[in-house]
């Protein structure tokens, strides 16, 4: 059994994570907090690929120390950071989204924002991107993979109780409903993070880390 820390503590991608790489044989997703890791990840860098990567050297930093190798066998380690780039925004938030309304905000924060600045606006115009940085082993040595997926910025929450952070106003291109409004398993057959996942579980499937 291979065995993999996704660099996160969020519930929610770590579902969509692990329900898009169940048809990967022999490999087991470990959280942050299975892992036994505390402390805040940094997320420093002004470009998504930037930020999935310091998020995954961090992580690779604690693991691969003699103390912790004794306790724990893991195989490698993969970050992602996912970004909403709106066109009419000039592509913000971006990099910024998790914290568009300011340190600590919630999901609702932001949206109450990204809702604020778009009023009006008739180019609702906007994209979802994900890039995942995956390092194997302990020796480093990184690969990306990266999803994304067009549609438009809702003027108000469509939700059903499914996603999280920006779904209940992103209705991808070709659908008449929001993420927020989907099974897990059709969100994740076409959105960033299922298809940067889906890139992943193909590397994961064609090499062994």
């Amino acid at each position: 059994m291979r065995r993999l820390i996704f660099a996160t503590n969020n519930k929610h991608k770590l579902t969509e994570v692990r329900a898009a790489l169940s048809d990967v044989k022999d490999i087991e997703i470990v959280s942050l907090a299975e892992a036994g890791l505390e402390g805040e990840i940094p997320e420093t860098a002004d470009t998504l690929e930037g930020n999935a990567q310091q998020k995954a050297e961090w992580v690779l930093d604690r693991i691969k120390t003699e103390e912790f190798r004794m306790k724990n066998s893991f195989d490698g380690v993969f970050a992602d950071d996912t970004g909403l780039e709106v066109e009419a925004l000039g592509g913000a938030p971006g990099v910024y989204s998790a914290r568009f309304a300011g340190e600590h905000c919630s999901f609702d924060d932001n949206i109450d924002k990204l809702l604020g600045a778009l009023d009006g606006e008739k180019n609702r115009k906007a994209c979802f991107r994900t890039v995942i940085c995956l390092i194997e082993g302990v020796k480093g040595g990184e690969k990306f993979f990266e999803g994304r997926v067009d549609g438009q910025i809702l003027t108000e929450r469509h939700s059903n109780g499914e996603g999280f952070g920006y779904d209940p106003v992103f209705m991808p291109d070709r659908f008449a409903v929001s993420f927020a409004e989907m099974p897990l398993e059709v969100k994740n057959s076409i959105s960033h993070r299922g298809l940067a996942v889906k890139k992943l579980a193909e590397y994961l499937v064609t090499f062994k880390v």
